[in-house]
């Protein structure tokens, strides 16, 4: 059977795009598990704990998504800076305890990249709320190109689950964000650094796959059989045991 993989939404309540307030997210993602053998399921936010916790029982695994802001430095205990961005405070509450209770029920978690700082800040973690002012000698993360496009190297760290999955030491990889990992969160460790030393990917090492990457796989998995598989491992990751499911 299938697992069902709930992936996290964007939100829009002014008339940009769509005429009605609507949650929607990039078609990529979507594509993305479903060719790597998952059943994608987009998640409205909510603030209610009953209604996340009956949600993440049902679904098998989470994709936490990238988006178009900030997280509130207050929640990892800081001020923000001048140049920290916008925040999408409903959707960070809701990720943030989505995530939380997943990993309590040690259910498996890709984030890519907001996702990935999310799950970094989720587990005790802080950022680097911009790169290019807080950290010495670093260079541009925020490519020009399209992010169909390779934009700069990220070394693999050995004997990770990443590098295991990846099956490389270098890979090339989009980059589309001006904040970065800081402080580390509890339990994790880094699988991922860029040439310049910013973190570019995060795993658990107590559950049986939380991982997150700083770049845009979903983008790239066509172009590279490294970032195929990377879907393939999440959503295998997913797939319960047949006695639950024929219990329910």
């Amino acid at each position: 059977m299938q697992p069902l993989i709930g992936i996290t939404s964007d939100y829009q309540k002014n008339k940009d795009i769509f005429k009605d307030p609507a949650y929607f997210i990039g078609e990529n993602y979507i594509l993305a598990v479903k060719e790597a053998g998952g059943i994608p399921i987009i998640m409205p936010y909510s603030s209610d704990n009953i209604v996340i916790e009956e949600l993440l029982e049902r679904i098998d695994g989470l994709l936490i998504t990238g988006g178009n802001f900030d997280i509130n430095p207050a929640f990892y205990g800081e001020m923000p800076i001048e140049k920290t961005g916008k925040f999408n405070e409903k959707r960070t509450v809701f990720e943030m305890e989505i995530t939380k209770t997943a990993l309590k029920a040690d259910k498996p978690i890709l984030g890519i990249c907001g996702g990935e700082q999310l799950l970094n800040v989720a587990t005790g973690g802080s950022l680097f709320q911009d790169i290019e002012t807080q950290v010495n000698g670093a260079k541009s993360h925020q490519q020009k190109i399209p992010k169909s496009d390779p934009y700069h190297p990220v070394n693999i760290e050995p004997g990770t689950k990443l590098h295991s999955i990846l099956r490389c030491k270098t890979i090339s990889t989009n980059s589309t964000h001006h904040q970065s990992i800081k402080k580390l969160g509890k339990n994790l460790a880094i699988n991922a650094i860029a040439e310049d030393g910013i973190i570019e990917g995060i795993e658990s090492i107590n559950h049986r796959f939380i991982l997150g990457v700083q770049w845009h796989p979903e983008y790239l998995y066509k172009k590279g059989k490294p970032f195929e598989r990377l879907f393939k491992a999440f959503v295998q990751s997913c797939k319960t045991c047949p006695e639950r499911r024929e219990g329910e």
